[in-house]
């Protein structure tokens, strides 16, 4: 198949989910969006060399039965999408896309490759699918950078270096979680895990912890980490980093921050829920992406996620 490759213009992203050197032996034809490496530096040339076709934006839409898109098709792009094309990227069609899967995906007749790390699936109008063309938990890494650079990058925003005298909390045992635990216990000492059987153990000490650190995230259908009732429960001044950025989920009532204002206070308490903090540490990240997607995805024909589906 035809796949094309456009620069995500989600705010702030700068991670280049396919780096030339991992261009070998393709099924898929390729092509490239002019500009898709600036973020790294790499010139068009390069692509060309790996024996891409370099065109505008689009261009890509127009000529490609297969789009990827790191993050979700923003609304700029809606009337380039073509009936029955494969968009593959982070389309989160359950939470943030919800409304680009109404509006685009079913009256458009879209396959849709979301390529969760935990589950990744074919969406194709109102059935889901679970891919058995992509191992779990593939680019764990991202998830790892995102608790690492999204720590560091909450902490440097609150202008705050804690000590041992900042009792620090993290939720969760998963991948951002052990990417936060990471980066903080460089910086200090005085920081306890819990996980979801602990957490029993977390609520009886609120008021002890000046920084606490969410890794978990529920969804719409889960059960709050942490209520509005016992977010009160903190002292006046506690750091929560929600590092899942599970806007309003897994800490309720919290709200989705920006790279302009990552912070936010309310009722005494500061609050950091900012998605998509892998990009900055985008040199790291672009390098395990690409090689990571290269092997799983880019490098097979794609139609055969669509033969899978069709297969069921």
């Amino acid at each position: 198949m035809k796949l094309g490759f456009i620069k995500s213009n989600f705010p702030n992203e700068r991670r280049v989910p396919l780096l030339p050197e991992h261009i070998k032996q393709f099924a898929n034809s390729i092509y490239i969006e002019n500009g898709f490496g600036d973020s790294l530096s790499i010139p068009d040339d390069n692509y060309r060399k790996a024996g891409c076709t370099i065109l505008t934006r689009s261009e890509i839409f127009a000529s490609c039965e297969g789009i990827f898109s790191l993050k979700l098709l923003q609304p700029s792009d809606y009337d380039l999408i073509r009936q029955n094309q494969m968009i593959i990227g982070w389309t989160h069609p359950l939470g943030s896309g919800k409304e680009f899967m109404e509006t685009q995906a079913i009256p458009k007749n879209l396959y849709i490759l979301d390529i969760d790390n935990q589950r990744p699936m074919m969406y194709y109008q109102e059935n889901a699918y679970p891919t058995q063309l992509i191992p779990r938990n593939f680019v764990y890494q991202n998830s790892f950078y995102a608790g690492y650079a999204g720590v560091l990058h909450a902490l440097l925003s609150f202008g705050l270096l804690p000590n041992r005298n900042c009792e620090i909390a993290i939720l969760g045992s998963g991948n951002a979680a052990q990417g936060a635990f990471h980066a903080i216990s460089k910086i200090s000492s005085s920081v306890r895990l819990f996980y979801r059987k602990t957490l029993p153990q977390f609520k009886q000490q609120l008021s002890k912890y000046s920084i606490i650190i969410n890794g978990i995230e529920v969804g719409d259908s889960g059960k709050p980490i942490m209520t509005i009732a016992e977010q009160g429960q903190l002292k006046t001044g506690a750091f929560i980093i929600d590092i899942a950025a599970d806007a309003g989920n897994a800490i309720e009532g919290n709200q989705t921050t920006t790279v302009p204002d990552p912070i936010y206070q309310k009722n005494g308490i500061y609050y950091y829920t900012l998605p998509n903090t892998p990009t900055f540490a985008y040199r790291n990240v672009s390098q395990i992406l690409s090689e990571q997607f290269s092997k799983y995805i880019f490098k097979n024909d794609i139609s055969a996620f669509i033969d899978e589906i069709e297969d069921k």
